[in-house]
């Protein structure tokens, strides 16, 4: 039962992680103005009276059906899969000796959920602050990451043995994933996606004008540097160029992690994927820029994202030092 809900929350944690990208690039992350209900229903409401009364509850914040419907399938999505969570909870604590994951890897888990349902309110309250969406984007990324590490460790897939040199790298690719999902949601969360159209340069140049202090200042509001004013263009360019920057050292990184993977012998599958979902993830990020980010390959660059780390997560379960 615990292998087959961990399988399961990990695809339900991919979904939710899809669709909080395509709430966030459509535009309706504050489809509904509180949380956890939508103008102060559980659903969103449909009766003329209903939208009468949200109306006048929230005047400053018309109603707009499509987006606000977005917003809470993706709270029941992600509130189906806490409850899922916290079942699987339960039973890694009853089964604690049959698993082959630490019993307490779940009530982490549980605990990042709880996290991550904070995150999602502070994100209305807060009105979309860059940085606590994109908290909340790698609070996504994690929760899917344990997921597929806890259902990857109960399935029975054949050990890659490497050194304790290549072990190190493969787990490493992880760290360096992530915080590439960080720089990824730091740029979109600031829609800084389209600062600079041209590739492979920006603006024609390649180290253009860039303002590094505006661009990477936690604490500031959405659109606004850290003074007050506009965010300008200088900071946005910043923020896309060290996004690029971060994508040349991932794909150096996993370049070497799929030589390591063939050269084992025991893994050219893994190796092959990897390879197969980077090209993909290159392709998308290049694409996005130049056809100026179609709401279709933009969902689906993070969904890429997103099983790229799954791959990673997949490999790693199965690592074991020679």
């Amino acid at each position: 039962m615990f292998h087959k809900l961990s399988r399961i929350a990990a695809v339900l944690a991919l979904c939710v992680v899809v669709l909080g990208a395509y709430v966030r690039l459509s535009d309706a992350g504050l489809g509904c103005p509180d949380w956890p209900g939508c103008y102060g229903t559980l659903t969103v409401p449909q009766s003329e009276a209903a939208i009468h009364q949200a109306q006048l509850a929230y005047p400053d914040k018309p109603l707009e059906h499509a987006k606000a419907w977005k917003e809470m399938a993706h709270r029941y999505l992600a509130g189906s899969l806490g409850l899922l969570v916290l079942v699987l909870a339960v039973l890694a604590v009853k089964q604690r000796t049959q698993l082959n994951t630490p019993w307490q890897l779940s009530i982490v888990l549980l605990v990042l959920i709880t996290l991550q349902a904070m995150l999602g309110m502070w994100t209305v309250t807060m009105l979309l602050k860059p940085v606590i969406v994109t908290l909340h984007l790698l609070g996504g990324m994690t929760t899917l990451a344990i997921l597929s590490w806890i259902a990857f460790r109960h399935t029975p897939l054949p050990a890659i043995q490497v050194s304790s040199c290549q072990w190190r790298w493969l787990r490493f690719a992880l760290l360096v994933w992530l915080a590439q999902v960080a720089l990824g949601g730091w740029t979109s969360t600031n829609y800084a996606a389209l600062a600079c159209t041209d590739f492979p340069t920006c603006h024609g140049a390649w180290w253009p004008q860039m303002d590094m202090s505006d661009a990477f200042h936690m604490t500031r509001a959405l659109g606004e540097s850290q003074h007050g004013g506009q965010l300008h263009l200088d900071a946005l360019t910043a923020i896309q160029w060290t996004h690029r920057l971060g994508a040349i050292v991932v794909a150096f990184w996993l370049l070497v992690s799929a030589r390591i993977l063939w050269a084992t012998g025991q893994a050219r599958g893994a190796a092959v994927g990897l390879l197969g979902l980077l090209t993909a993830q290159i392709a998308l990020g290049i694409a996005n820029l130049l056809l100026h980010l179609p709401l279709v390959l933009a969902v689906m660059h993070n969904a890429g994202a997103a099983l790229l780390g799954v791959w990673l997560v997949a490999i790693n379960s199965r690592l074991k030092q020679a």
